[in-house]
């Protein structure tokens, strides 16, 4: 007996789910892309835009309540 055979037509709850889902809100995985983009999906900044920022960075002692010595 063939195990893949034997099991192939299972599928489970949270697939069923899903698909359900999907069908109910078919724009849904679009809306999904969006949110992505919006927060994760950023321009590259450019050298000049790095070279300020690591130009503007103050440095910290390594714990911050203890008193400057």
């Amino acid at each position: 007996m063939n195990i893949n055979n034997q099991y192939s037509a299972y599928e489970s709850e949270f697939t069923q789910f899903l698909k359900q889902l999907k069908q109910q809100k078919p724009d849904l995985e679009e809306k999904q892309r969006q949110g992505r983009a919006l927060l994760w999906d950023k321009e590259a900044t450019s050298l000049d835009d790095q070279a300020r920022r690591s130009a503007s960075l103050v440095s910290q002692q390594a714990y911050v309540y203890q008193n400057k010595l």
